[in-house]
């Protein structure tokens, strides 16, 4: 791997190691004269880097296939409309989670339901349980600040109650769950490429899937209704109308790139965690957020859960942290968007109204305020993750922050 430049600003780790591969990879494009996705494919100028970052990022997640799109919100929206989800649909949503993931459900005309947390910080399966109706059609569990959602019970309940799971993938890219990627446990999941992210294109999505019929919708949905990987004007072949959700060339490039780089991050991620975390380990005042899967986490961030707000105010304000209830529309008490609407769906029968309002979620409100996450990968004041170290630290960085946390911990007790 070539020497990384790193930005001055914050970012995803994927950021931090931007260097002569991506470059490359963009100048094989800027030199074949296409730009975008589609060419001639007995040219040997065209490059097809969107196609090959499509293949090789679904065999990295585990899966069969993988459509590119301009954005983590436009991927979540494609799964959504992959599987039919629409007007008078209710899909269940963790509360703790950036608003594209409910803005999706709402573009897609169907009716965001949120469920509460759990210690993981992610989607709690028993009340998930509590707010499945006639209506529900789908879960969309948010694998959160890199960690993995429990999948095994989510799976459990969509299997009894014949439910859609869609991974919201976006914080996680890289993370594992028991074994299985995350993005290949679902029917369909959705990935960001964003520069806070685990690898970044600057922006840009993807969707992926083991299932055909998903697959050629999703493809779709993207592309003006085409079927997978057309070269020309397609006529009385579209599966239905889509949307231009497509990228080009560029951003296929540097996606492809950064997929290259995914082992190495990932692995580095961990590493870094673990010795990070060991120092902390043993201290009063908090604990760990829980991990679902420790062995395979993205590792992108290391969250403390302080036992009182007290406690997180005064870590916070002595290492310029911020909890996580101050990440602006991470969090569904500061969505001003949808604070006292409802969403109303007719159905033959009854109404389907979702409602909301701050304290609906009593125990997510509660965690929010006393949850605090450490950078590891992901350097994002936004996310309360100002503090810490990033992939590029040296064993000598590591330690000192953790000695000076662990200094801190202390005091403030």
């Amino acid at each position: 791997m070539s020497k990384p430049n790193p930005p001055s600003h914050v970012s995803g780790p994927g950021m931090f190691l931007f260097g002569d591969e991506e470059r490359k990879e963009l100048l094989d494009v800027m030199e074949s004269g296409y730009l975008n996705r589609y060419g001639k494919e007995d040219d040997p100028r065209f490059k097809q880097k969107v196609a090959t970052f499509e293949k090789e990022f679904a065999a990295y997640c585990e899966c069969k296939y993988a459509v590119a799109v301009n954005g983590g919100t436009s991927a979540i929206l494609t799964s959504l409309a992959a599987l039919g989800i629409g007007p008078g649909d209710e899909v269940i949503v963790t509360g703790f989670t950036y608003i594209a993931s409910m803005a999706a459900i709402v573009f897609a005309g169907a009716v965001p339901v949120l469920a509460d947390i759990d210690d993981s910080l992610n989607m709690d399966p028993e009340d998930v349980r509590k707010k499945i109706t006639p209506r529900t059609k789908a879960l969309l569990p948010v694998h959160m600040l890199g960690n993995q959602a429990d999948m095994d019970s989510i799976m459990s309940i969509a299997k009894e109650h014949n439910l859609y799971v869609i991974e919201d993938c976006c914080q996680a890219c890289g993370a594992s769950y028991k074994g299985k990627k995350l993005g290949s446990i679902g029917n369909i999941a959705a990935f960001s490429l964003n520069m806070y992210k685990t690898i970044t294109a600057g922006d840009g999505g993807v969707v992926v899937t083991n299932d055909f019929n998903l697959y050629q919708r999703a493809f779709g949905f993207h592309d003006q209704g085409h079927t997978p990987n057309r070269l020309t004007i397609e006529i009385g072949k579209r599966n239905f109308v889509g949307l231009n959700l497509r990228v080009n060339e560029l951003t296929g490039a540097v996606a492809l790139a950064q997929t290259r780089k995914l082992p190495y991050i990932i692995s580095t991620l961990r590493r870094n965690k673990k010795r990070f975390k060991d120092q902390l380990t043993g201290l009063s005042g908090f604990k760990f957020r829980k991990i679902n899967d420790p062995e395979g986490e993205t590792a992108t961030l290391l969250v403390l859960i302080f036992d009182t707000v007290d406690l997180a105010n005064r870590f916070c304000d002595e290492t310029g942290s911020t909890p996580v209830a101050t990440s602006g529309w991470h969090v569904y008490s500061n969505m001003e968007q949808i604070l006292g609407k409802k969403h109303v769906s007719k159905w033959p029968d009854s109404d389907s109204t979702a409602e909301y309002y701050p304290g609906m979620l009593p125990r997510l409100d509660d965690l929010v305020l006393r949850a605090v996450p450490l950078s590891i990968g992901v350097v994002d004041p936004g996310l309360g993750a100002g503090y810490g170290i990033n992939i590029l630290s040296t064993d000598a960085q590591i330690d000192e922050a953790a000695q000076n946390i662990r200094r801190v911990i202390k005091e403030i007790q």
